[in-house]
């Protein structure tokens, strides 16, 4: 006889300060770095010039997702210097976040906050690079937001770990001198979502990016900042929802699109970056569709093949010769 038992995943989403168009060659050594250890897979690789970072999306095993952790946070530790980096997005690392995400049932926040502190502890004793430990595995309450850890960015951050309050959670009060300081952290799955407007004014974006973030009194959960796309030469409005089932995407949308038409402009098209949840989606269809009583999780079909395909199969004890 056969059981069936559920994976194990945890979803691991790490930002390095390096883009395919400005640096092909370290691009390419993380992505190997990536595919380097095994139980574990690269979902996807975002890279953007503009921001010269890139974004990569792995799921796997808590243990495979542990060390390929390390191992890209090695890569980029050797390969980028920040103090040579230049991109629209704030940073304050070669990596500068490590996000891990459990993507199971049996993979609970907490198992993911020790991870985050393992990991943290290693980067450390072996690549000498220090770490803050943010939302759910923050220390302290002002640690939780990713954005507060990170003001002052690689530049101001070596007279920032000298304030009191500022020591890093693991690692001495002092940056990497090339690659900086690095986040770790476990939390709920995210939506990066980008408008883009049809103007070059940029400081447009900005004042809508101000009105829409929580810290500003907009939405609790978004994160937005507003940016100039060089290579195309139009307005950004950046936007983390760091969750979407409280404030949807379509919210934000609808909201950034009311806001650019009375600047006098009007949104081009969107971005998802990297790997979102399908309910994200889902609940925008549900909206714009007008569908009423609609269960994504009994009415589409990729939710019920889903469950088989996070199943293996593994000999039964009763089988046991």
């Amino acid at each position: 006889m056969e059981e069936f038992i559920m994976a194990r995943l945890v979803e691991c989403i790490p930002n390095f300060s390096c883009s395919k168009e400005k640096d092909e060659a370290t691009y390419n050594a993380l992505v190997e770095a990536a595919k380097s250890v095994p139980g574990c897979t690269l979902f996807d690789a975002q890279t953007d010039g503009n921001h010269n970072r890139c974004v990569f999306t792995l799921i796997g095993s808590p243990e495979a997702i542990e060390e390929v952790a390390f191992q890209l946070t090695k890569v980029a530790t050797e390969r980028i210097d920040m103090n040579h980096h230049k991109g629209e997005h704030k940073r304050m690392g070669a990596t500068d976040v490590i996000p891990l995400v459990p993507q199971s049932k049996d993979v609970t926040v907490e198992e993911c906050v020790e991870m985050s502190k393992r990991l943290g502890q290693r980067i450390w004793d072996e690549l000498k690079v220090p770490s803050f430990l943010y939302e759910d595995s923050a220390t302290r309450p002002e640690r939780r937001n990713l954005a507060t850890c990170r003001k002052g960015e690689f530049e101001g951050m070596p007279e920032k770990l000298l304030q009191p309050e500022w020591a890093p959670d693991f690692g001495e009060r002092k940056i990497h001198p090339t690659a900086g300081i690095v986040a770790i952290g476990a939390r709920m799955p995210l939506v990066a979502f980008n408008v883009n407007l049809a103007t070059s004014d940029v400081e447009i974006a900005k004042k809508i990016a101000k009105v829409i973030r929580g810290s500003s009194g907009g939405f609790r959960s978004c994160k937005a900042m507003g940016f100039m796309m060089e290579d195309r030469g139009i307005a950004q409005v950046s936007m983390n929802m760091v969750n979407y089932e409280d404030t949807p995407l379509y919210v934000t949308y609808e909201m950034v699109k009311a806001l650019a038409e009375r600047y006098g402009t009007y949104v081009v098209d969107c971005e998802i970056v990297g790997l979102t949840p399908a309910k994200a989606l889902v609940d925008c269809a549900e909206f714009y569709l007008k569908a009423r009583d609609f269960d994504c999780h009994k009415q589409v079909m990729e939710y019920h093949l889903l469950d088989i395909c996070l199943l293996y199969t593994s000999p039964s004890p009763r089988d046991t010769r």
